[in-house]
């Protein structure tokens, strides 16, 4: 059984007018898994994530730092693309809840895998730093819940967003219980991403695409470097940082992937969890700025993990 979670605090992370990473995101993926097709799936509202939970990927002080600079009005900008407001903390809190409350659905069986419509994304935010409209890494709290909490020996996180998951690779460079494994667009922000970067246990794994790639850029990808690179690993779990920005329709990037393309790498990644960790996945939103092309691409992912 699939499991989808969400909560609607994700909604009360505001952001400046204009903005490509607004609360119309989450309803847009709300709307297309409130379908007819959709009616088999396992429902579930985010809990908080403990602050003790977010620290396991981030330090206590940057987490402490945020809850403090979070105002009480107005919007407080961290960065020219990232910002603060009232209900910032408690919808990054229920975004990293989510990931962490996957992880435990599926471990202890009672899903089969699971997805996570939740905002603010994650795959930017590094140990000490908000950036990329991301404030908590949800991806890698929930990587080090499952190794911390439930004592997996080793976990693959597989980022197709667009744009390169720096944050998740700053979280686990010197990590070798933690693959990380990434698709995105070269040149494009954050412009780290390079085949060159490693990591310090040959645990990370780069594959940049050109602008104009479509989905054989992805097939080629995938199947010559970072599935047999999950293989080889043999992980315990799979968290998939799932970005839908490479969509063709996507206003941030260059990249032509259609709803057909995650589909296929959906199925894919399935089958190697299948073989490798009794089908254990774990899905977390990362970007996708079309909201069409966003529902889209969600719906044609969950309704994928739904065929476990």
């Amino acid at each position: 059984m699939t499991l989808y979670i969400t909560h609607p605090a994700c909604l009360e992370h505001r952001v400046p007018a204009g903005h490509p990473e607004r609360p119309d995101r989450l309803r847009a993926v709300d709307a297309a898994l409130a379908t007819p097709p959709f009616a088999g799936l396992q429902r579930m509202t985010a809990p908080r994530a403990s602050e003790e939970a977010v620290a396991r990927a981030h330090t206590a002080a940057y987490v402490a730092d945020i809850a403090g600079q979070t105002p009480d009005a107005g919007l407080v900008q961290i960065d020219v693309d990232t910002t603060l407001s009232p209900g910032s903390y408690e919808a990054a809190l229920r975004a990293a809840g989510g990931a962490v409350q996957a992880v435990d659905e599926v471990l202890q069986g009672r899903a089969r895998n699971a997805f996570c419509g939740v905002r603010p994304p994650g795959h930017h935010a590094e140990r000490e730093k908000a950036m990329g409209f991301c404030l908590f890494n949800n991806a890698a709290i929930a990587a080090r819940h499952a190794r911390e909490v439930h004592g997996l020996d080793r976990v693959c996180i597989f980022d197709w967003d667009v744009h390169h998951g720096n944050g998740t690779q700053d979280i686990f460079w010197n990590d070798a219980s933690v693959l990380y494994c990434s698709t995105h667009e070269m040149p494009l922000y954050p412009g780290t991403g390079s085949r060159a970067e490693r990591g310090e246990h040959d645990t990370i794994v780069n594959v940049p695409l050109a602008a104009g790639d479509d989905g054989a850029a992805l097939r080629e990808a995938c199947d010559v470097v970072i599935f047999p690179r999950i293989a080889a690993f043999r992980p315990d779990l799979i968290i998939l940082s799932a970005g839908f920005d490479a969509h063709w329709r996507d206003p941030l990037a260059s990249l032509n992937f259609t709803e057909d393309d995650f589909a296929w790498a959906t199925r894919e990644i399935m089958a190697i969890a299948a073989r490798l960790c009794e089908g254990r996945i774990v899905s977390v939103l990362e970007g996708g700025y079309d909201l069409e092309g966003l529902a889209c691409s969600a719906a044609t992912h969950v309704a994928a993990l739904m065929e476990a």
